[in-house]
């Protein structure tokens, strides 16, 4: 637990050959339709107001960059990009022990957020990749990572290019009377 100072994370950092191999094995595992994997489930559904938040997204988001992701193609390629850590010169990877509890997520969550606005604050980038994790097994089989090891999420890190179109878009917030209860 966190408030017992825990630490529940593992980081690994890939860059140059090992990273240009990983990626490599993740984009063959996509074009060979190996069903993805993951260490932590994706949703199957959302409730209602988390669709109707994705689908405005979705919406929005290919209006401001082309990139419209109810095309399976369009899917294909973003998946793609992704597993190729959108070219970024480092990729980060983060695990914790797979007896811990769904607490620790939580733990590991903020941790991963720091690491994101330090980034930030030296002037890098930072993209969170949940889609990286699709392989976990085998990411861990590459990487020498025993099985006990719960694979949470994959970060692409390096300068930003500001004249992308995806990094001048914005995702919309919802405000926060609609999320906070305020009571007396």
């Amino acid at each position: 637990m966190g408030y017992e100072n825990s630490q529940p994370w593992e980081v690994i950092i890939l860059s140059g050959a090992k990273k240009e191999a990983l990626s490599k094995m993740m984009v063959e595992l996509l074009t060979k339709g190996v069903e993805p994997t993951p260490d932590l489930p994706k949703p199957q559904f959302w409730p209602p107001a988390e669709e109707a938040r994705i689908n405005h997204l979705y919406k929005t988001r290919a209006g401001a960059t082309g990139i419209d992701l109810k095309d399976p193609e369009v899917v294909r390629k973003s998946k793609e990009a992704n597993f190729n850590f959108y070219y970024a010169p480092q990729a980060i990877y983060l695990f914790q022990d797979s007896s811990l509890t769904l607490w620790s997520l939580f733990d590991i969550g903020l941790f991963a957020q720091s690491l994101m606005l330090a980034a930030h604050a030296k002037g890098l980038g930072t993209v969170p990749q949940a889609f990286s994790t699709d392989y976990a097994k085998q990411i861990k089989n590459f990487l020498s990572i025993p099985e006990t090891k719960r694979l949470v999420i994959g970060l692409s890190i390096g300068y930003p290019d500001l004249e992308s179109p995806i990094n001048k878009f914005r995702t919309d917030r919802v405000e926060a009377e609609k999320l906070v209860s305020w009571l007396e």
